[in-house]
């Protein structure tokens, strides 16, 4: 690698941070020094390594102290592992001195990085890294950075953030006068819809852009990245996993779906392809927590990383894009982790959508319980529930009804998704 033109990217860089607008996402520093940020393409990683950049900048700290570099620059195509302690020997040269802090972005682009990350934690430097590929916290990885560093799922703006962005400050428990009330609506009404993808967060019209961060992440971090050649296959099974969001599949039925559309698809090539997508963090996947241990792997539920992109694939979407949106907030509070779930759903006589040991919550989600058969299967469900299972609270999720309901195990609570999501995002809700 020449030296010359790293410095020039570390310069251009710096000069990217500096003007760069942020609209600060939530996320408490704390004291440890080194965080690996990991989530799909474009939900805001690198804002969170600008945030804290210019930060420090504000508090006087300069570039001598810090480093900050893309690997997602073409410039630094054909950067190679022997090639990172350049990065250290470039800002000595420039700055005559070596970096407190390291900010690497996109890092998993670099084969070999993980040792890299490892000697920089061992020699104390602060580092924070991200990065676009679920692999870069596998077993292995994580065995390699031997508990060094903090791994922080990234996830798309929360409704709470997104609101922020739009200048709407609100809590749940505010009077809110009737401009407020509309402002919240439709920044909600576009949440709901397109997502909440930070460079989108402003835009006028959303769906290009939404398109184009879509084919980006199939293309690049999912067919390319994994050598894939029957990309049609895997794009119509991405397809039929959105139309079948709110429904457990199994990967022998995706294997029977797409066999008969175009050609044999066998069971461990979707397995594969399910991987390939939770890997690129287009796809969650939620277990049923009744299952056995084969079903609980083989049969699943899942859900896209956000609204607008699974938007793309569908028409009259409005109640998988509700229970999406519920699914990502639930996995955004409590964690996702295919080796230590925190969030499940519950299908063995009685149907929940979403159960959360850990607060002993079980939540339904229904665009409307207005229809009299659909609040009674709703309400049905979890006033059998706790015959089975703790439940300490429980909630009914919908588009804008929002009412108390009452059954010999107590409250069930009727919530519109824009204050149930609110909520969520309270750390005092209990």
């Amino acid at each position: 690698m020449d030296k010359q033109v790293l410095k020039q990217v570390l310069s251009e860089n710096q000069h990217e941070v500096e003007s760069y607008q942020i609209y600060e996402r939530d996320f408490d520093e704390g004291s440890f020094p080194c965080y690996v940020f990991v989530g799909i393409r474009r939900a805001g990683k690198s804002y969170l390594l600008y945030q804290r950049m210019q930060k420090l900048l504000r508090e006087g700290h300069g570039w001598d102290e810090m480093l900050y570099l893309n690997f997602e620059d073409e410039r630094l195509e054909g950067f190679g592992i022997e090639d990172f302690n350049l990065i250290l020997e470039c800002h000595n040269e420039m700055y005559g001195r070596r970096p407190k802090m390291l900010f690497l972005d996109e890092i998993q682009n670099i084969s070999g990085w993980d040792k890299f990350a490892r000697r920089l934690a061992d020699q104390k430097y602060g580092v924070w890294l991200t990065g676009s590929n679920a692999k870069m916290l596998s077993r292995e990885v994580r065995t390699t950075l031997g508990g060094r560093y903090i791994s922080v799922n990234v996830f798309p703006y929360s409704f709470v953030e997104y609101a922020k962005v739009h200048g709407i400050n609100v809590k749940t428990d505010d009077v809110l006068t009737t401009e407020e009330k509309a402002a919240l609506g439709k920044a909600f009404d576009d949440y709901f819809n397109y997502g909440g993808m930070p460079e989108a967060a402003l835009m006028t019209t959303k769906r290009d852009y939404l398109s184009s961060t879509y084919q980006k992440i199939y293309l690049n971090d999912i067919v390319a990245r994994n050598r894939i050649y029957n990309a049609t296959g895997i794009r119509l099974m991405i397809k039929k996993l959105a139309e079948s969001v709110r429904q457990p599949i199994s990967y022998n039925r995706l294997s029977r779906i797409l066999s008969s559309i175009g050609g044999k698809i066998t069971v461990p090539t979707i397995i594969n392809y399910v991987d390939y997508c939770e890997d690129s963090w287009l796809l969650l996947r939620l277990k049923n927590f009744a299952a056995s241990f084969s079903d609980r792997e083989s049969v699943c539920k899942y859900y896209f990383i956000d609204n607008g992109i699974m938007g793309l694939f569908l028409f009259d979407a409005n109640p998988a894009l509700l229970e999406n949106l519920v699914a990502l907030s639930l996995f955004k509070r409590f964690g996702q982790d295919k080796d230590d779930d925190a969030v499940f759903f519950y299908n063995d006589k009685v149907e929940v959508d979403f159960y959360v040991p850990s607060e002993q919550w079980a939540i339904q989600v229904s665009y409307t319980i207005q229809d009299y058969e659909t609040r009674e299967r709703e309400v049905g469900a979890l006033s059998k529930l706790p015959n089975v299972l703790d439940c300490r609270r429980r909630f009914i999720i919908t588009r804008d009804e929002e009412t108390t309901l009452q059954d010999e195990y107590g409250e069930i609570e009727v919530l519109p998704c824009w204050k149930w999501l609110m909520k969520l995002s309270e750390t005092t809700m209990k």
